[in-house]
């Protein structure tokens, strides 16, 4: 099955220059997670998810209306095309940790965005049949579990506070291996 057939293609997205306030605003009107970030032509030069906007409100001390889509986006887009196959959107997924792709087309323009979600409800609707069977619950599960691993990260913020400025951050240490404890 092709990623065209099941992707959402009515996408919401924002501009670099626009505020977090105004991404935020989008999707609470749109009940989704993401904003693709497109420049002029409607090319995917980002990609904002709820959480970068929580993220960048906490890291940058400052309120949504003051911090640009581009201080918090990802520019690392790893985005499919409308004919790719199912299993290559997945394999993406999996791969680097994302929920959602931007679907874009040969020029590079933004066409749609295809989203975990999507394929666990077009699993559901049992439309896969006998002769596509490119989606089974095992698959679907390890999609979940590759991409719900935690991400690392470079550091820790140390300071916080609007009197302060900037933050400073220190060197977080690795986590350390083994079993973990429930408090």
């Amino acid at each position: 099955m092709k990623v065209a057939k099941i992707m959402t293609r009515d996408v919401k997205t924002c501009a670099p220059q626009d505020s977090l306030n105004v991404a935020a605003k989008i999707m609470w009107d749109n009940d989704c997670g993401c904003v693709p970030v497109v420049n002029g032509n409607e090319r995917v030069v980002g990609v904002l998810t709820d959480r970068d906007i929580c993220m960048a409100a906490y890291t940058q001390g400052e309120p949504l209306h003051r911090l640009r889509a581009e201080s918090a986006m990802s520019q690392t887009v790893v985005s499919c095309g409308p004919e790719d196959d199912l299993a290559t959107a997945e394999k993406l997924m999996r791969d680097n940790k994302v929920h959602r792709l931007p679907v874009c087309n040969s020029d590079g323009r933004i066409t749609g965005i295809m989203s975990l979600s999507d394929i666990a409800r077009e699993a559901d609707r049992g439309r896969f049949g006998a002769e596509t069977k490119q989606i089974r619950s095992a698959e679907l599960a390890e999609v979940l579990g590759a991409i719900s691993q935690p991400h690392s990260h470079v550091g820790t913020p140390v300071e916080f506070g609007p009197e302060e400025g900037e933050l400073e951050y220190r060197a977080t240490p690795p986590p350390k291996k083994g079993r973990r404890r429930r408090k």
